[in-house]
């Protein structure tokens, strides 16, 4: 496995990142690393968050920070170029996976069926993303596909928050959850770093507790 992917399972819980203005980078970073999970999934659904990545990658080197929602190989780039260590994409696009796989960029693609993680398969990876993970079936169906698929491992996000995710991390074919329950939209925008520090130490915790 990939050692980006090996940190990932280390931390457990990967908070998914939407910043709409990337002066809240710095800070939200600080709040993540200071609460116990080095790690963003910076989503590239709006206009910040190329430089967002740029910031966090700057300011804190020892934190893991990727783009997510990428579609296209030209975001790949961008974020890449930004200082992003991983990408993930809410779908299995072959373009994008086969660019990322032949650059040796770690990749997480979405998943929610079998045929998707067979396609992740062909390009020899790992570790996929399920999404979305609750309204497509939740724990109870990633169980059901990861059967036959003995050295596949996942990443579930959409609909996961504090009280499922114990439940997702105590199957050991889960690699790590996406989550943003920590990082919500409301409290960024309100600068309320200190709340988003404390939901962060809370899942950090729940991590500890699940994995020691």
């Amino acid at each position: 496995m990939n050692a980006v992917l090996e940190q990932f399972g280390k931390i457990g819980i990967i908070p998914v990142v939407v910043l709409d203005d990337a002066k809240d980078a710095e800070p939200l970073g600080k709040a993540l690393m200071e609460g116990g999970l080095p790690c963003a999934e910076v989503t590239f659904r709006t206009a910040a968050a190329e430089e967002s990545i740029r910031i966090m990658a700057e300011k804190f080197p020892d934190m893991l920070v990727g783009a997510g929602t990428v579609l296209t190989i030209e975001q790949v780039d961008r974020a890449v170029n930004a200082g992003a260590k991983f990408i993930v994409s809410p779908g299995i696009n072959p373009k994008v996976v086969e660019y990322c796989v032949k650059k040796g960029i770690p990749v997480t693609p979405g998943t929610c069926n079998p045929t998707n993680v067979e396609t992740a398969l062909e390009f020899g990876l790992d570790v996929v993303k399920f999404f979305p993970a609750e309204p497509a079936g939740g724990l109870k169906y990633i169980k059901a596909i990861a059967a036959p698929y003995v050295g596949m491992k996942f990443m579930p996000t959409g609909g996961i928050n504090a009280e499922n995710v114990k439940d997702y991390l105590k199957y050991d074919r889960i690699l790590a959850c996406g989550g943003s329950w920590m990082v919500k939209g409301d409290l960024i925008k309100a600068g309320n770093f200190e709340k988003i520090k404390e939901l962060t130490a809370e899942a950090a915790a729940i991590v500890k507790e699940i994995r020691g």
